[in-house]
């Protein structure tokens, strides 16, 4: 049963503004007491595992890519063109760290023709695309309450420039057969080759922007079974893990509702789906394992990354929204195959000014844990920056906290095409 809500409102932001002050009060130090500060690394060239030891490795998901008017206007060039990379490179090394990197691609790429726009409907310029990949990206989840913002023409065009940038992408299509098929992904880790499956799915839809008659097809939004079905077919053509990515939930809620929690319970039911990256709500949600999932060992679900490229802060919204969080699922591969063994998570927030559309100013975003050990300059006020740290360890829990990014423990993913035939 596919969930319909009203338009979402991602509003635009306006800022405080004040200068780094360059202390650290409260900062990671403090708050990761028990916690692990990185995750298990793989060996070092010195340090190779023994034959059929188990590899870790680590799969990534970031929050929502949203980028509104301001975030558009900061990544604009001189020939016409847009490059987003300085607005990303603060949490490059985070993206680049993990053995696959997976976004929530929020919006879809405008057309040729159309001018980028970024609300209240969204268009992200073709240079979205460029940037998330050389930040380290593989690939995107593309099935959100946005993607038919620009028509099935954009829905299409988005694919074309993800396919060129050389990113995979889950949750739309152009055609019914590509519809069937997940995004697949190769690493060799453990000694073998390790194939991911990624699929996506919106539980939301935009009135308007539904998908059409003729290509209901276009957009995935279909129930916990048929999400399940997709993800057994990936398994039978070889998928050692599948991942899937759900845009679900309350916009500005700070936990799961009854809809996420039922559609979770029952793909873990399913015993097909490894994990699930939540996203939509614009604010960080926990993350939690499930009974159930492959083999009845579990299945881990982070209910909302909330925000990771977006304009939003607690001078918009509520304070949540400037912050997102940086999943990192634990995973390791043996020569029998490949299992989630645990998940880690990381906070990282906005750097953005402005007190109207007319006057925005927005610089980036950073890992929060390293701007409260002053590793970055910024202009976010201090009592916002602690204010953004102690509420993001609230929601989330410190458990799984780290405070460094991990090492890939091998060379990067083989992206496969998926057919647009």
């Amino acid at each position: 049963m596919t969930l319909i809500a009203g338009a979402a409102t991602a509003c635009q932001a306006q800022d405080s503004q004040g200068p780094d002050e360059g202390s650290e009060p409260g900062g990671p130090s403090e708050s990761l007491e028990g916690a692990t500060d990185e995750p298990d690394e793989a060996p070092g060239a010195d340090e190779q595992p023994n034959e059929g030891d188990p590899e870790t490795f680590t799969i990534f998901s970031s929050g929502d890519v949203l980028p509104h008017d301001a975030v558009i206007a900061a990544a604009a060039q001189e020939d016409g063109g847009h490059d987003f990379v300085e607005q990303l490179s603060g949490v490059q090394h985070w993206i680049e760290g993990a053995d696959l990197a997976l976004c929530g691609l929020e919006v879809p790429i405008a057309p040729p023709g159309t001018e980028p726009v970024g609300y209240p409907v969204f268009g992200a310029p073709e240079g979205l695309a460029e940037s998330l990949a050389e930040v380290g990206f593989d690939g995107c989840a593309t099935a959100t309450n946005h993607s038919l913002d620009m028509g099935m023409e954009g829905l299409e065009h988005t694919l074309v420039t993800l396919d060129s940038a050389g990113l995979g992408h889950a949750g739309t299509a152009r055609t019914e057969e590509e519809a069937a098929e997940p995004q697949l992904y190769t690493l060799e880790r453990g000694g073998r080759e390790i194939v991911v499956a990624h699929v996506a799915n919106t539980q939301i839809h935009n009135d308007p922007f539904y998908p059409p008659q003729d290509a209901p097809w276009a957009v995935s939004d279909g129930s916990p079974d048929e999400l399940s079905a997709l993800a057994e077919q990936a398994r039978s053509d070889g998928a050692d893990l599948v991942i899937a990515s759900v845009h679900w939930g309350e916009e500005y809620a700070h936990s799961p509702n009854d809809q996420q929690r039922d559609y979770a319970a029952q793909l873990a039911d399913g015993g097909q789906i490894d994990l699930v990256f939540g996203n939509h709500t614009h604010t960080p949600q926990p993350m939690e394992e499930l009974q159930g999932g492959p083999e009845d060992e579990g299945m881990w679900v982070t209910w909302s990354l909330g925000n990771f490229f977006a304009n939003q802060d607690e001078e918009c919204c509520i304070p949540e929204t400037a912050v997102g969080v940086m999943a990192f699922a634990e995973a390791q591969a043996d020569e029998e195959g490949a299992r989630i063994t645990g998940m880690s998570w990381s906070p990282v927030t906005v750097d953005r000014e402005g007190a109207s559309r007319d006057d925005e100013v927005f610089r980036g975003i950073y890992p929060l844990a390293e701007l409260m050990d002053g590793e970055h300059s910024h202009d976010i006020p201090q009592d916002a920056l602690e204010s953004r740290w102690e509420r993001v360890l609230e929601v989330v829990g410190e458990e799984q906290l780290i405070s460094e990014a991990p090492e890939a423990a091998g060379e990067s993913p083989e992206v496969h095409r998926r057919s647009a035939r």
